[in-house]
């Protein structure tokens, strides 16, 4: 296909897309009534005593239930929604540029004013000693004044711009930034349940490790067990002894970094969730294959594109960053208003006078003034052409993002895509791997029983049915992790369960191990058998 015949992304998503809720289930506000005692923390907590941090509950969680848990009480989501409020706040206030002012100003409600002043009477003897027009000399004069008055001034002025070339792009960039909070909630939202998901798959991987230590223990012991009874009964030697406490050694270090990693893994969990500092999470469902992933790599490539918010966040940029080149330009262009202003003074009382003060002396006056007025600032030097060319530059820089972005998206999809065929594929083989290594390990004892063999075959024969164990839950917790992954960067649930298992009463035979590897289908594991682990 022509490059060139490609759609253009402003005509598939439009200039400005708005965030869809639609296209994924809004997060819980609520927990139910069996979950409520797990409710988060006051965000100001702070516990002071060891007795508060004390675990006291294991609380087991199925995987809808860590989902809801994380949607209640998670505060970094809390956080994201809480920066939606605040730029639907700020697209309120420049909203607000469309409507007049109204500016009201009180000096004095009321005011009240008494002073006295007081003249040097030599000077007035010396220099006032007659009236300079007329010749004759004063009466005389009081050298004080004395002044009393009560005095209330008001003032309103109403001014409504009728022509501000900022209003409209600050408007729009002040729109296209609650655009993109409300894009960035539905990322942190759906990034959240990836997270939670993930956390539980590791948790459950981190039990099934603890459970193979634990058989592995066990299994060193029985051989422990066997080998000093053989050598007691002088019928082997000590170095078979040694060997059956090495191998029971390696399994319990295996068993206790299992122990320390499940303990990481529940904790991180609860982290998650902002559970009471008291409950820990521990899995209630065992590590199961999830389903079969339904669309093909081109659906779910396509799927992506359409469904990612991460893409309408650099469309918004785009247009955050023109709409703020037209108000940066916007500051050498007119501002033409029309005002309104009134004002009012009323005094009650005298001042500057001698004698006494008539206090019922009072005047009042008031003004209105209706006009128009213009502002424009000519010449700045060049610095709102220089920031109008900065935004448009950045709005430039993000059409170079979308393309970075819209590559990393579809190698996102397809490194699950193909992990997730890479753990398919996996799970068959260690599922084969786990069967053949334990009857490889009963048919070791029974020779080590008989005399035939030797304690290193058995050491390793349950070695090799160990790591099998472990390559199997790997890729159980690889295969789950792919299928929550395309979830979440594609927004398709297109998973088909796995059918109730139907195990056969008698073995499978077994297929010759000496006949050369061939190509085989990629199948989904829900057909894989499940290995019946036995100590």
């Amino acid at each position: 296909m022509d490059q060139s015949t490609l759609p253009n992304a402003i005509d598939i998503k439009g200039p400005r897309p708005k965030a869809d809720p639609s296209v994924l289930p809004p997060a819980a506000t609520t927990l139910p009534d069996d979950l409520k005692a797990l409710s988060s923390p006051d965000s100001l907590a702070l516990p002071d005593l060891p007795s508060q941090v004390t675990i006291r509950e294991l609380r087991p969680l199925t995987l809808q239930e860590v989902e809801r848990l994380v949607e209640v009480n998670n505060p970094g989501l809390k956080a994201a929604a809480s920066q939606v409020e605040q730029a639907k706040s700020a697209l309120r206030a420049a909203i607000a540029l469309w409507y007049p002012t109204v500016n009201l100003t009180a000096n004095g409600l009321p005011q009240y004013l008494e002073g006295e002043r007081y003249s040097n009477p030599d000077f007035l003897t010396t220099f006032n000693q007659q009236n300079p027009l007329t010749g004759e000399p004063f009466s005389g004069r009081d050298p004080n004044t004395y002044t009393k008055r009560w005095s209330a001034t008001f003032s309103a002025q109403v001014q409504w711009n009728l022509i501000d070339p900022a209003r409209v792009p600050q408007i729009a960039s002040a729109r296209d930034s609650f655009e993109k909070a409300s894009d960035a909630y539905l990322i942190a939202l759906r990034d959240l349940r990836l997270q939670a998901s993930t956390s539980y798959f590791e948790l459950q991987r981190q039990d099934e490790q603890v459970r193979i230590g634990q058989q592995s223990v066990r299994a060193s012991l029985v051989s422990l067990s066997e080998a000093r009874a053989r050598y007691q009964a002088g019928v082997a030697n000590k170095l078979e002894v040694l060997e059956a406490q090495t191998q029971l050694s390696r399994d319990r270090l295996q068993l206790t970094n299992g122990l320390a990693a499940q303990s990481r893994a529940r904790r991180g969990l609860a982290s998650l969730l902002d559970l009471p500092q008291d409950v820990t999470p521990t899995a209630a469902d065992p590590s199961r294959v999830l389903g079969t992933w339904q669309p093909s790599l081109q659906e779910s490539i396509i799927a992506a594109y359409a469904f990612r918010e991460e893409l309408d966040q650099f469309i918004l940029d785009i247009s955050i960053n023109n709409s703020n080149a037209n108000a940066a330009l916007a500051a050498v262009q007119p501002v033409l208003s029309i005002f309104n202003s009134f004002d009012t003074t009323r005094i009650q009382g005298q001042s500057n006078r001698s004698g006494s003060i008539d206090l019922d002396d009072y005047n009042w006056n008031y003004n209105n003034a209706v006009g128009l007025s213009a502002t424009w600032n000519i010449f700045d030097g060049g610095r709102a052409r220089a920031q109008y060319r900065q935004r448009k530059q950045r709005a430039e820089e993000s059409k170079y993002n979308f393309a970075s972005e819209r590559d990393s998206i579809r190698s996102e999809v397809e490194d699950s895509f193909f992990n997730l065929r890479r753990a398919s594929q996996n799970i068959h083989t260690s599922t084969s791997e786990v069967l053949t290594a334990a009857e490889s390990l009963r048919i070791a004892r029974l020779r080590f029983q008989a005399g035939v063999t030797t304690q290193r075959e058995v050491v390793e024969t349950q070695r090799d049915l160990t790591e099998a164990q472990v390559r199997y839950a790997d890729a159980i917790n690889a295969y789950n992790v792919s299928i929550a992954e395309l979830r979440r960067r594609t927004g398709l649930d297109q998973v088909l369960a796995c059918p109730a298992l139907n195990l056969p009463a008698t073995k499978p035979p077994q297929a010759d191990i000496n006949v050369p590897i061939e190509p085989q289908p990629n199948r989904p594991p829900c057909e894989a058998p499940v290995p019946v682990f036995q100590s």
